[in-house]
């Protein structure tokens, strides 16, 4: 699997942090230098439903939490603080001896040379995978052949496709399936092949489902194939080929979409996706999926004459896949100008394109007949139960205290630096 590129250049700051050397301060001076007397530090609570003195009042005084809550700016700004302090040092590292500090940079080089292992083993990996997708290839272009009609399935396929299905209680009630069964061989013989195989499996997967409009799936039903390449001369990184049929949207017969990943694998040894390169289309007259005209009127204050102006703006469609969003450059990001609103957007179109990019390679192409049947949602359906199963609801609240409980809770997790944000 690869991670996709932080494209502003850091990382969301993570407040879970357990105590080290490196962020502990070295004055302790304070607590080391108590009267014997004093006893240890303590903090004092309230019973379950016990109210403090003050009606409700924190004890001891006003609770940093709620003034937070209460007040926007100022939580404001202790959200910027607190993220100024991530990464800076406490000063433990500076404060130890040369011949520490030698070694410390010792484990550095250690851990570059750990890096570069790392690297070679991504790259035999996507050897691997060059390897097997040369046996996969057959399979893949008997079941184009099944798709398209060219072929029939032998007796043998059949019976293993039944074999396979023989222990799913829903074997004829496949979740999302939209194949009618056929009683009459008259009907069948007027059938070729599978129709509207792959719009229906991109449909029975959420994300790209999403971007299928109802124009788009005329274009779609031409659809025959979707394949899978490799990237030549060493290149980290991976082709996707659309094959269509004659349509009446665009001239191509194939539309195409390249992942490049970075040279160097990233911090946690996956490779880094660094740009894709998408496919111009060549629409037919007024056929293009990615655009929409915009007509308006227009009245000459002078003349009270009429005028019909058209604008052609883009609209939504999965055609505009092959549009892919590009990462800004290190110029642009230095820029002055630079808009940190538009940069979260580009960050989050760049993250949900490598995601779909890496869908199609990992889950549609191998599992296709399972996209479409819908078997692949229950599995997918499976693993977000068990993923919901990890987190309890906190919503369980009085209806009279829903207000001051939801500005405490954001309050608190500004405030208490140790509280976990999922």
């Amino acid at each position: 699997m690869s991670q996709s590129q932080n494209i502003q250049g850091r990382t969301e700051p993570s407040l879970d942090v357990a105590p080290t050397p490196q962020n502990t301060p070295l004055d302790t001076g304070v607590l080391q230098n108590r009267p014997a007397n004093m006893g240890q530090p303590t903090v004092e609570t309230l019973a379950e439903g016990e109210e403090s003195e003050d009606d409700g009042e924190d004890v001891g005084g006003a609770n940093p939490a709620s003034l937070l809550a209460k007040n926007p700016a100022l939580l404001a700004l202790a959200q910027s603080k607190l993220e100024d302090l991530i990464g800076t040092s406490s000063g433990y590292i500076e404060s130890l001896p040369p011949a520490v500090r030698k070694r410390i940079d010792g484990l550095k080089g250690v851990q570059v040379e750990h890096s570069k292992i790392e690297s070679e083993f991504q790259m035999a990996i996507l050897e691997l995978e060059k390897k097997f997708l040369s046996k996969f290839s057959p399979l893949y272009e008997r079941r184009e052949a099944i798709i398209t009609g060219k072929a029939e399935p032998t007796e043998t396929e059949v019976e293993a496709g039944k074999a396979s299905d023989s222990d799913d209680e829903d074997d004829d009630e496949e979740e999302g399936a939209k194949v009618e069964e056929i009683t009459d061989e008259k009907d069948a013989g007027d059938i070729k092949g599978i129709p509207e195989f792959w719009l229906t499996a991109l449909k029975n997967h959420v994300p790209i489902s999403e971007t299928i409009t109802d124009t788009d799936e005329a274009a779609l039903r031409s659809l025959t194939d979707i394949k899978l390449s490799y990237l030549e001369d060493g290149q980290p990184g991976f082709k996707l080929h659309f094959v269509f049929a004659t349509n009446e949207y665009f001239e191509d017969s194939e539309l195409t979409k390249t992942y490049y990943y970075q040279e160097q694998v990233g911090y946690g040894g996956d490779f880094v996706y660094d740009k894709a390169i998408g496919h111009e289309i060549k629409w037919k007259e007024e056929k293009d999926l990615t655009k929409k005209v915009e007509i308006k009127k227009q009245r000459n204050k002078t003349t009270g004459r009429t005028r019909v102006i058209k604008k052609v703006v883009p609209t939504d469609s999965f055609f505009n896949f092959f549009k892919p969003p590009q990462p800004p450059t290190p110029e642009s990001l230095e820029s002055s100008d630079v808009d940190e609103d538009e940069l979260e957007e580009l960050d989050a179109r760049l993250e949900t394109d490598y995601q779909i990019g890496e869908d199609f390679k990992e889950k549609i192409i191998p599992r296709a007949v399972d996209y479409f049947t819908g078997k692949a949602l229950r599995y997918e359906e499976d693993f977000d139960e068990e993923l919901d199963e990890d987190f309890e609801d906190e919503d369980d609240f009085d209806d009279d205290d829903d207000e001051d409980n939801e500005g405490q809770g954001e309050g608190s997790a500004a405030a208490n630096p140790d509280c976990k944000q999922q």
